[in-house]
């Protein structure tokens, strides 16, 4: 069955003592309020003005400072099992999404997203 994917969002992953200070460097830096989440509240973000991207500061609670890339996709099964075709990995699952580590190491996520939010449009079609 087809499903579509896109990459949604660049997260940066801040170790607790710096998430302040990485924080207020990325809405200076970028010009947006990055509000606080409310079911994850260790997540702040916001989508970009002119973009079709979004960008999360993520308190991590262990593990060095780093970024990666969310994959937002209407069929989250089949996104991780295209991926892992691709040589990808998956690490864990947290509440509805996936970590997945890259063929190179790194680490990214792949997220559901809300039904009818992709399309031909804004995303990926994968059939």
């Amino acid at each position: 069955m087809a499903h579509y994917s896109r990459i949604a969002k660049v997260v940066i992953d801040a170790p607790p003592a710096g998430h302040q200070r990485e924080l207020a460097f990325w809405q200076s830096a970028c010009g947006v309020p990055l509000a606080q989440g409310v079911k994850f509240p260790e997540y702040h973000g916001a989508e970009l003005p002119g973009q079709r991207l979004g960008l999360l500061v993520q308190r991590l609670t262990d593990g060095p400072a780093r970024m990666h890339l969310d994959v937002h996709t209407d069929d989250l099964d089949a996104e991780v099992a295209r991926l892992e075709r691709l040589g990808a990995e998956r690490v864990e699952q947290v509440a509805t999404w996936w970590v997945m580590r890259d063929p190179a190491g790194m680490l990214f996520c792949v997220v559901a997203e809300e039904p009818g939010v992709l399309s031909d449009g804004n995303a990926q079609r994968w059939d």
